[in-house]
């Protein structure tokens, strides 16, 4: 065999092999298609219903979520308008927002959802 495959990018086992156009791994049964961005698939966010989440949307939060330095919570069902993505970040806080009575803030999209 003179072509090496990629490591699963599940796992990370190096012992994946070709089924068709797909790319399998033998340990976690992980199934893709090499010739798809990977790059490209972590760039995209999910709400926690996994509705895709843009520049710009409107989402709800469905969670109440207490806030260091405020006496009150930021409620469930509370609309956030025309949020901005951060990719990558670190910490887990994947959106830059302003929301009503608290200022400035950055949230996890698992705790909020569109509004479509």
């Amino acid at each position: 065999m003179s072509e090496t495959l990629p490591p699963c990018p599940h796992c990370s086992s190096e012992y994946t092999y070709e089924m068709g156009a797909l790319l399998v791994c033998p340990e976690c049964a992980h199934e893709w298609n090499p010739e798809e961005d990977q790059a490209n698939d972590s760039s995209i966010i999910k709400d926690s219903v996994g509705n895709i989440l843009a520049d710009g949307d409107t989402v709800t939060v469905v969670k109440g979520l207490k806030v260091k330095g405020f006496p009150q919570d930021i409620k469930v069902g509370t609309k956030v308008r025309n949020i901005r993505l951060v990719p990558g970040a670190s910490d887990g806080h994947d959106i830059d927002c302003k929301v009503d009575g608290f200022g400035q803030m950055q949230l996890k999209s698992s705790v909020v959802k569109k509004v479509l």
